[in-house]
């Protein structure tokens, strides 16, 4: 199993710049969607991430050794992750062709809570108590956010049904990613894992995908796209990182605040940018919804912490009374 360092700061600071860059992420790619598909988008993220991490290990002498490919486990995780990643990015940014940017943001906080339920069946984690407190937080959390729009959702098949659908398939499949990565570690370092990860998008997605319109795109649709490049790099770079430094438990907790970002950078660029992005206007019901999906995701993640510290806490007492 993967060792952490138990640099908490560098891990806190890693996973909240994570947080940040994903918050930011979706509002981006809502507006790329007017001139871009959703294949095209994600291979040229995948393309500019794997050239830049290549030249990275490159000069360092850090490519990853294809021998350790010779482990049966080594393939299998890697298959896993690589489809799990790949996934992911196509099946979010497909369903934000039916959602605003914060609805995406708040059902694909399902991801961190799927990551748990997967190390519960796969590597037989304990489903802690708060964990499951923390589980039905996040469902009320859900139901609260999309009150006025659950009825439609259930009966009605609404392009915002299949947005939601696409998303939480997304959820799932970012899980599996992130179970595998983890296990990763143990043969390769982040960044190699993320280089591999690149590639393999980059030649999934590049046949399948239309160059034409960068042509006639505008200088803000360029810049946003260079933005989409260099958040696939850093975000996910220090997102692996902090899995190096921190305990998965702890980096999810600080992932589960991205959706409040998200509405917060949502209701900034559509006050700044009216003509570009119109903020989904949240009543109270809804705005309670993604605070109680935020602690939801925030409680099965720091669980088992919680466990922890007052099991030391109560061997310390015993320990006192004893001397």
């Amino acid at each position: 199993m993967h060792q952490i360092t138990g640099k908490s700061l560098v891990g806190l600071t890693l996973a909240l710049t994570t947080a940040i860059l994903w918050g930011m992420l979706p509002i981006a790619l809502k507006v790329l969607l007017d001139v871009l598909t959703p294949n095209t988008i994600t291979a040229i993220r995948f393309l500019v991430a794997a050239v830049m991490v290549g030249i990275w290990l490159g000069f360092t002498g850090k490519l990853p050794a294809m021998m350790l490919f010779r482990n049966r486990k080594v393939i299998t995780l890697m298959l896993v992750a690589v489809a799990g990643l790949l996934s992911n990015y196509i099946m979010y940014l497909t369903g934000l062709n039916y959602l605003n940017a914060e609805t995406g943001q708040v059902v694909i906080q399902l991801a961190p809570f799927l990551m748990m339920l997967g190390g519960v069946i796969i590597f037989k984690e304990r489903l802690l108590r708060w964990q499951k407190v923390g589980a039905v937080t996040l469902v009320a959390g859900l139901l609260l956010f999309f009150n006025e729009r659950l009825v439609q959702l259930v009966m009605q098949a609404s392009n915002e049904s299949i947005g939601v659908l696409l998303v939480v398939a997304a959820a799932v499949t970012w899980a599996a990613y992130a179970l595998a990565q983890k296990q990763l570690l143990v043969h390769f370092s982040s960044k190699q894992i993320m280089y591999m990860l690149y590639v393999a998008g980059t030649l999934a997605f590049v046949p399948v995908s239309a160059f034409e319109p960068l042509m006639t795109m505008s200088y803000l649709h360029w810049a946003l796209l260079v933005f989409c490049c260099l958040n696939t790099v850093v975000a996910y770079g220090a997102f692996a990182e902090a899995l190096h430094h921190w305990e998965a438990s702890k980096v999810s907790a600080v992932l589960a605040v991205t959706p409040l970002f998200t509405i917060l950078f949502a209701q900034l660029t559509s006050w700044l940018f009216p003509g570009f992005l119109s903020a989904q206007q949240l009543n109270i019901s809804s705005l309670i919804g993604a605070f109680l999906v935020v602690l939801g995701s925030a409680m099965t993640a720091l669980a088992p912490q919680f466990v922890q510290y007052n099991s030391a806490r109560k061997a310390r007492k015993l320990q006192r009374d004893v001397f």
